[in-house]
């Protein structure tokens, strides 16, 4: 298989009832109000959850948790995630806590940073948040134009011959792969964002956030 065939795959895609789904969920993406702190803290936690465990658990935990990130201890939140399940209620709830120091600068950040610079400032100020975390957070409050590598997405190269599996996905080989997922997305006419939700489904049927 080579890149033809997959982007075969995702026009075929675009073509069925998969596409309205992918379209709602990007338009409910540009919903979360970027003015709302508390909206846009709750949504970092989330990414924050996401790190090496289930995306479709960590939503249910966020609809549980809600707006006692930004209120309970570290302790009190440790000892709920493990109640709901979470693999590192510990460590997540270490980041959680550590992250509030920053809840009163996101507003400026993704209202006035660039592209590039908002990414990186989160990587560098925000414990628990890699390239992947913050690049989805960045997707879910209604940013286009960033690529989620998980291992999903790698399977998914790998199996169409596009890349070899990355031993670790350093920051560079990042930026590789978002920049082949980058041409992917303008040979389907498709946002970075739209592209991720195609993959996934293809990978795992689900079109989650």
């Amino acid at each position: 298989m080579r890149l033809d065939d997959l982007v075969d795959k995702i026009e075929n895609l675009k073509q069925s009832e998969t596409a309205q789904t992918v379209d709602n969920r990007v338009q409910e993406f540009k919903k979360l109000d970027r003015n709302s702190t508390k909206e846009l803290f709750k949504e970092m936690c989330f990414c924050i959850l996401t790190a090496n465990f289930s995306a479709e658990k960590s939503i249910r935990i966020q609809d549980e948790i809600g707006e006692s990130f930004l209120t309970d201890s570290k302790e009190e939140l440790a000892k709920k995630l493990k109640n709901l399940g979470h693999r590192f209620p510990n460590a997540r709830a270490a980041y959680i806590s550590e992250s509030l120091k920053c809840k009163d600068k996101l507003k400026e950040i993704v209202r006035f940073y660039g592209t590039s610079e908002m990414r990186e400032w989160f990587v560098k100020n925000v414990k628990g948040l890699g390239y992947k975390e913050v690049s989805h957070f960045l997707r879910n409050i209604g940013f286009d134009d960033y690529a989620i590598i998980d291992f999903h997405i790698v399977d998914i190269l790998v199996r169409y011959t596009l890349i070899q599996r990355p031993r670790t996905l350093t920051k560079k080989k990042y930026f590789e792969i978002e920049n082949l997922l980058k041409e992917i997305a303008s040979k389907t006419g498709l946002t970075l964002a739209e592209l991720d939700l195609y993959l996934w489904y293809m990978e795992t049927g689900k079109i989650l956030k």
